[in-house]
């Protein structure tokens, strides 16, 4: 939203405090609309806003990056089920990520309870919808452009202060979080339907647990998937891990975190010895490092569905899938005059049409090759995994 503006003068709600301590509120404007401002019964305490500060300056990122302090802001800081809380925007510039800390007080001091990580910069002072653990259930604190909230089972009611009543969300299960938004310079007409996933309070920190989903692709995609399964380390969602300069950093947030544009396509079926044909599904999503995919074994009977890790968008894209007691090889591809699939010799192919190939997983590690006009691709697959 071009007209969406971060102010980075050093004016703003708490201008005499901020060479110390965080800003209450965010200088985010959509024209003349203040899209967070101080919010929470604890807005104009000054004790709190120095005690949150100071915890948040002690708090260190999984690959212990600090908050830059002046470019972060609380954005909500009052009392909730009977003891302070404070939602603070952070920016991490090391990891080029935004942080949603949750801390909780007891006494004149702050903790961070809760850490979750957006690897879009800046990401969480443009959303509108935030996600907040609570004891009483999954609670949303809404920008000031939102101006009503519809979860999985109806309206949600806010405060005055733009965080919801706990609401009723599954473990494991993703549900439609909708909001409204109201007439902005930005939104001339607003917006009826600002979809969001939220999938499920069994995802654990530091994964963000809301993904868009502006077509309702998402929601149609995930229908039937355990998400604590996707978000696993071997799952679609969890297997690739973050690097950071030369190593790989599994506490943090994995490279194949979907992000937006969650969708599903059918591949064809499958039917393994002669019994009821399973469909197998293709999942793909945007992350922070582009376009990820993999591929939903769903048998006939009603089975366990098998999910086979990500792959990075490839011409060649290639999919273990560990179905009990015979795991496959999934090989997709875009099919055209000019491209040839080789597989290595005594490849035994259950499915063989164009732009699908599956077969057995090759009990050590093997290499397919697509020829295309301009280029020969090669990818491997088979134990033991890369």
């Amino acid at each position: 939203m071009s007209t969406l503006l971060i102010a980075v003068t050093a004016c703003g709600p708490v201008a005499d405090h901020q060479a110390r301590d965080l800003r209450v509120g965010y200088d985010s404007m959509d024209g003349a609309l203040t899209v967070w401002p101080p919010r929470g019964s604890l807005a104009e305490d000054t004790a709190a806003t120095a005690a949150v500060t100071e915890a948040v300056r002690g708090w260190r990122s999984p690959v212990d990056d600090r908050v830059h302090v002046p470019s972060s802001g609380i954005l909500f800081s009052g009392e909730v089920d009977g003891r302070p809380l404070a939602l603070v925007a952070a920016s991490v510039p090391g990891e080029a990520a935004s942080w949603l800390l949750q801390l909780t007080g007891d006494g004149d001091r702050y903790t961070v309870s809760h850490a979750t990580e957006y690897t879009d910069p800046g990401y969480l002072v443009y959303s509108d919808v935030l996600p907040v653990q609570s004891a009483g259930g999954r609670r949303y604190l809404t920008s000031e452009r939102v101006r009503r909230l519809v979860g999985p089972n109806g309206p949600i009611v806010s405060d005055r202060d733009g965080l919801t009543s706990p609401v009723e969300v599954p473990r494991c299960r993703a549900v439609t979080v909708t909001a409204t938004l109201r007439s902005t310079e930005s939104l001339p007409r607003g917006r009826a339907t600002d979809r969001l996933l939220d999938l499920g309070t069994g995802i654990t920190a530091p994964r963000y647990p809301l993904v868009r989903d502006e077509s309702g692709s998402g929601r149609r995609a995930l229908t039937g998937l355990d998400t604590c399964l996707l978000a696993g380390e071997d799952g679609p969602f969890g297997s690739i891990d973050r690097r950071v300069g030369d190593r790989d950093v599994p506490q943090s947030v994995p490279a194949s975190w979907p992000m937006a544009k969650l969708a599903v396509r059918t591949l064809g079926e499958l039917s393994l010895d002669g019994g009821e044909p399973a469909e197998l599904e293709q999942l793909t999503w945007e992350s922070a490092e582009g376009t990820m995919s993999a591929v939903v074994y769903r048998p006939a009977d009603d089975g366990a569905v098998v999910l086979s890790p990500a792959d990075r968008t490839n011409p060649l894209q290639v999919y273990e899938l560990p179905v009990p007691d015979q795991p496959l090889v999934v090989l997709s591809w875009r099919a055209t005059k000019d491209t040839a699939l080789s597989v290595p010799p005594n490849t035994i192919r259950l499915v063989d049409r164009p732009g699908l190939v599956v077969a057995r997983l090759p009990e050590r590690r093997e290499t397919f090759s697509l020829a295309a006009a301009d280029k020969t691709h090669y990818r491997s697959a088979g134990s033991p995994r890369r």
